[in-house]
Order: C-alpha cells, then structure tokens, then sequence
C-alpha cells in the first residue's frame, strides 16, 4: 500500500513538473521572458494610443512588451505618440485611447510582423498599409463613454481583437520568417554596463516639449518609471506605474511632408543611439536595412548589444534636437 501510494505521489510530481515545463517552454521574443506554449507562434498587434494629455490616464499601457516613442507631428509643441506592442493581445482588457498612425510607425511594426491597431491617418499611410506585408486593423472599435470629446474615446479588448482578427481573415500567428528567435538578443544574466555613465534620469523633455518625457531610475525594481506632463505614468484601471527594464534613444533624421506637420522618419537606414539599463548608459549605433527587417543595435566594438530580459522603451528622437536629450 505505501509503495501504492509513493508511486501515486512520485507519478503526481512527475507530471506537475511536465506540465509546468510545458506551458512555459516558449519565449515571448519581445521580452525574453516565459511565455505560454500556446501563443508561442502569436503575431504581436502594435496598437497606437493617443499621448496628448487629455487623453490620459491610459488604460493598458504597462501590459505592453514594448513601447515606441515619437514625436507625431511637427506642430503641437511636437506632440509625442506611443505605439505599444503586446505578445499577448487575445487578453487584454480596456486598451487605449487609440488614435491614428503614421508612416513611421507602419515601417516600425513592420519589422515585428505586427498586426497595426489604430484609427485612420493622413493620406501618406495609403501606400505603406498597401504593401502585402503590412497588416492593421482601422478604426470600428469600441466607444467608452468617459466625458471626453469623442476622439478621446475609442478603445480595443482582447476579445475584440480575437473577432476583428478572423472578420478580416488576418492569420493570429507569424505570416514571415524571423531573422531569429527573439527580436532583440537578450543577455543570459543581468546586464551590467559597469563602464558606462550614470543615467538615473533619461530627460526628453528638450526632445518633446509637449508630452515633457522623462524615464527615472528606480533603484528598488531596478527599472525606469516612465513619467510626461510632470506626473508618473499610471494605468487608469490599477495604478500600474508604466517602467521599463531597457531603455534605448534612436538618433533618427526626418523629412517634413507638409504644412500640416506630418512627417517621415528615416528608420530604414542606420545612425547613433543610447542603450540604457540598471542606472548606466552607453552609446551605440543602430541599422535597418529594409521595412521588415530588425532594427539592430551595436556597441563600440560592433557586436550587437545584450540586452536584460524584460520590457523595453524606444525613443524615436528627431535628429535635429538629439543634442538636447539629457542623460545624468
């Protein structure tokens, strides 16, 4: 009977720990992290939320694996939008406010085989959304009532998503081959850039006046609060303070398409940068050699950087105010 019932327990364990290593074989390839087998081949959807400040608070923001940062218009004291990627889309709540893309952000999401989330856009869009790689969903989502004006109101749900998805017959899972496994290299242990500089505060605000960007170094999580318009950053729906394990600055040209402040940024091409993590800094040099290939980043010496596992900020920075971005 004992002998019953200690192969009964060992028989127990024994499929615990299959069934544990099962469900988290996989890697999410945007943060390096455990992810669930059964979204291990999920396209991430890149959704475009409204940064202008009576869009705020967020909702959903701090799910996002990766979160873009630029600036979406010339005019407006160069207002900032951010683009959030999510692996894990089929299960987020109330997300948003979604606003409207642009060509950058096609070119960006691109390179991920993302599906784009948004609201319309400028005319310029049309021949990118047009190629056969470029996938989105525009507009159609649903309307919160928050007594906002109605551009400040539209907002996606996992759910949602899951029923868009297969109304527009749009494959959930990767449609291209990746150049690897992850989309950035991540580091097998923490990263320590002990001969880089001190970087307790990241300071965009020279960079976007309008949002006033900042990312600070929180020495208790050992990541960086993203803070705009003099506040941290927290979700609407549970206080989730929007932090990031790496940071990385894009020195990025742009050419100016009219009057109106729409603009095209040179992501397709290669120039300087910043990598950021665990209160230190080092320069570091970026290269895209097509829309949907990796934007890949290198240190001094020419190897690609590692980075920590975890969630990443990229800011986009306008070439011709990358001299006023401050780091110390």
């Amino acid at each position: 009977m004992r002998r019953k019932l200690l192969m009964a327990v060992l028989s127990s364990a024994i499929c615990t720990m299959m069934f544990s290593s099962t469900v988290f074989a996989a890697t999410n390839e945007l943060t390096g992290l455990p992810v669930d087998d059964s979204i291990a081949a999920q396209r991430p959807v890149a959704i475009m939320v409204d940064n202008e400040k009576k869009a705020l608070k967020h909702y959903g923001t701090g799910e996002a694996d990766v979160v873009y940062e630029m600036m979406n218009s010339t005019a407006n004291g160069r207002v900032t939008r951010l683009m959030c990627l999510y692996k894990d889309w089929q299960n987020l709540n109330q997300t948003g406010s979604i606003r409207s893309v642009r060509t950058t952000n096609i070119m960006v999401a691109d390179e991920y085989n993302a599906v784009l989330i948004h609201d319309g856009g400028p005319f310029y869009i049309n021949s990118y959304l047009a190629q056969p790689y470029a996938a989105h969903l525009s507009g159609g989502f649903s309307r919160i009532k928050n007594g906002k004006p109605t551009e400040f109101t539209e907002y996606c749900f996992g759910s949602e998503l899951v029923n868009r998805f297969a109304k527009a017959g749009l494959p959930t899972t990767y449609t291209q081959g990746l150049e690897r496994g992850t989309h950035f290299v991540f580091a097998d242990g923490e990263v320590d850039l002990g001969a880089g500089a001190v970087a307790n505060i990241v300071n965009l605000a020279p960079v976007f006046p309008h949002n006033n960007s900042m990312l600070i170094f929180n020495g208790e999580t050992r990541t960086y609060d993203y803070s705009e318009y003099g506040s941290v950053h927290q979700d609407a729906e549970d206080g989730q303070v929007l932090s990031f394990k790496n940071v990385i600055l894009q020195n990025v040209p742009f050419t100016q398409l009219d009057k109106n402040g729409y603009l095209t940024y040179h992501v397709v091409g290669s120039g300087s940068g910043y990598y950021v993590t665990n209160g230190k800094f080092v320069p570091i040099t970026w290269k895209k050699g097509s829309e949907t290939g990796f934007t890949h980043y290198y240190d001094a010496s020419g190897a690609e950087i590692k980075l920590n596992r975890g969630k990443t900020y990229i800011g986009i920075v306008p070439s011709d105010t990358w001299g006023t971005l401050g780091i110390g």
